[in-house]
């Protein structure tokens, strides 16, 4: 696989697949949750999304924490 395709492909596919071999954007969070870029924002403003860290004036998440938030958010709602 050529390091274009990699960068332009579905990152829910990604995740799924395994972690993707970059951080991800609040756009690529937005689009694998299928909610909009703005939801992300109140997400991290509220402390109540996957954890996100700031590159200078960017906001990064790392897959792993994304996975990590994902299987908390999953055994909440299964013990409800």
């Amino acid at each position: 696989m050529s390091t274009a395709s990699r960068t332009h492909a579905d990152p829910r596919a990604t995740l799924r697949a395994g972690l993707p071999d970059r951080y991800l954007t609040p756009d690529d969070i937005a689009e694998m949750f299928e909610v909009p870029k703005e939801t992300v924002y109140q997400w991290r403003k509220k402390r109540i999304g996957p954890p996100g860290f700031r590159v200078g004036k960017y906001v990064r998440y790392d897959p792993a924490a994304v996975r990590d938030w994902v299987a908390e958010r999953s055994a909440i709602a299964d013990a409800a």
